[in-house]
């Protein structure tokens, strides 16, 4: 069973310096239909002009990605890591027992557009950590290539949670599948482009739930189309 999660149907802000587009329910945006999807949280779709960015604040029980996908954002946080995230890499922060941190565009006139991810821990109140990787586009190209998982397999992410995060850039005509073990569900977050899903069309912006699925197929729709596909417990 596929439940599609129309672009257009997303949660929105406007916060002048931020535009930002909710997948589940966050912030001032509450839908009880779109809380969250297993152990997945938040999917934020960002876009933050220059000279701007998220002031300190902090997180404690999740595990947060950061995927950007134009421009480059500085990091900053309280256990003394300092890095500059650009497209191709991969941020993990597990915030465990609690974190201060903060995200910002340096750049005086080009905007940041990222995603940011949320997950449930499957254990709460672990050490803070901070873990970020290059997978450059070549690897991703055509195929699925593990970005996060439990135990940092395939030289992915390391998170504390039963879920695996593939990124992939599909050319148009070209595909890749996916089998989805026993009781396991997964979701796909596109992010440009257009693809065909088990089928199904979806387009830049929209996710999809998928559920008692034996596998995923996505076929690119698109001259160059990008996304996330979580495979969840």
């Amino acid at each position: 069973m596929i439940t599609l999660r129309p672009a257009d149907q997303r949660g929105q802000a406007d916060y002048g310096w931020l535009q930002t587009r909710y997948t589940f329910s966050f912030a001032d945006y509450y839908d009880p239909e779109h809380v969250q999807f297993r152990s997945l949280r938040v999917i934020n779709e960002d876009h933050v002009e220059p000279g701007h960015g998220f002031g300190t604040h902090p997180h404690r029980d999740m595990e947060i990605i950061t995927y950007v996908l134009e421009g480059a954002l500085a990091h900053k946080d309280s256990m003394g890591t300092g890095s500059t995230i650009r497209p191709d890499e991969v941020q993990r922060m597990s915030a465990g027992t609690g974190v201060l941190h903060s995200e910002f565009n340096h750049s005086p006139s080009e905007p940041v557009h990222l995603m940011q991810i949320w997950l449930l821990p499957e254990k709460k109140g672990v050490t803070p950590s901070y873990e970020q990787k290059s997978f450059p586009r070549d690897t991703k190209l055509n195929r699925l290539r593990l970005v996060a998982s439990p135990g940092g397999e395939q030289g992915s992410v390391t998170i504390n949670q039963d879920a695996r995060l593939y990124a992939s850039v599909l050319e148009q005509g070209k595909s890749v599948r996916h089998e989805l073990g026993k009781g396991r569900s997964a979701w796909l977050q596109v992010a440009r482009g257009e693809v065909s899903l088990n089928g199904t069309t979806l387009k830049a912006g929209d996710g999809a739930a998928l559920e008692r699925e034996a596998a995923v197929e996505i076929t690119g729709r698109a001259p160059s189309s990008e996304f996330l596909l979580f495979d969840l417990a």
